[in-house]
């Protein structure tokens, strides 16, 4: 049966045709979340010992590699041996809750990598022969820092989060003893949104391609960053500089990699700009 396909495929969609597609791609990327949110709910008792409490106990890897580096350095304060830190369950649905909630962050984190090409997927067809050629690898690299972000959250900032909180006090009449609410949801945040926050250089990417973003003004706001990322490492790290810079040369090079990225698609910018230019001089030329 003659049909000309590449006309069908070039036919332009409606809304509605656009909604329904998008529909179709959310509930595929939502059902690969429930179905990994159930593995993680099954495996609740094992994911919250090795994992979920893991950080606040003083065997997690990130303990032990600063004693380790400690031992080495002879420099006994890099060492945690012991954070006083209890967990309790002040409401009825407290652990059910926490239980739930961690499960579909675990499920939305390990399927995230479908997620993000589901919606790869809705948005490709959209994109310009050039715009698909330069975000060919788009859902591998947004996966990775992902990914990234994660294990950053989790190795460095979640656990020296929950040593800080353990151990500050106002009165030695307040004891600590937090609320497993408070305690999933600490980490979780922490976690989950160093994974976002490692979404800076892809952010800055597509910023600098609509031209929101310069590097420009990246450099100029450089000495700004910095500011705030040695405040942020001061809050989140005992008081000594290896501590701290832990946490704030990753953050740091992620910023400076942005801006890089930046400089890159502005210059790739402005030869498009200057070629299509000289071609529209070189049409006015009898």
């Amino acid at each position: 049966m003659p049909l000309d396909q590449a006309s069908t495929e070039e036919k332009e969609m409606s809304f509605l045709d656009h909604l329904e597609e998008l529909r179709w791609h959310l509930i595929r990327s939502f059902a690969a979340v429930v179905v990994f949110t159930i593995g993680a709910f099954i495996s609740a008792k094992w994911i919250f010992q090795n994992i979920v409490f893991a950080p606040a106990r003083t065997d997690f890897p990130t303990f032990k590699f600063l004693c380790k580096l400690g031992d080495f350095l002879h420099y006994e304060g890099l060492c945690i041996t012991d954070i006083p830190f209890k967990v309790q369950s002040r409401n009825m649905t407290g652990q059910f809750s926490m239980h739930v909630m961690s499960s579909f962050i675990i499920g939305f984190i390990v399927s995230f990598p479908y997620v993000a090409w589901e919606l790869w997927r809705f948005v490709k067809p959209g994109l310009q022969v050039k715009e698909r050629k330069y975000s060919r690898g788009a859902v591998a690299a947004i996966s990775f820092l992902f990914f990234l972000g994660v294990m950053f959250g989790y190795y460095i900032i979640a656990p020296w989060m929950v040593y800080f909180l353990a151990n500050y006090s106002i009165s030695d009449m307040v004891v600590n003893e937090f609320d497993i609410t408070s305690y999933v949801s600490t980490v979780v945040m922490l976690v989950f949104g160093a994974g976002l926050l490692f979404q800076l250089p892809v952010v800055i990417y597509f910023l600098t391609k609509v031209g929101i973003v310069t590097p420009k003004f990246l450099r100029e706001y450089r000495k700004h960053s910095i500011v705030v990322i040695l405040i942020v490492a001061a809050i989140l790290t005992p008081p000594d500089p290896l501590s701290q810079g832990l946490i704030s040369i990753p953050l740091y090079l992620l910023f400076e990699i942005s801006i890089l990225i930046s400089a890159f698609v502005a210059k790739g910018m402005a030869k498009e700009e200057a070629e299509e230019l000289r071609r529209e001089e070189a049409e006015k030329l009898p």
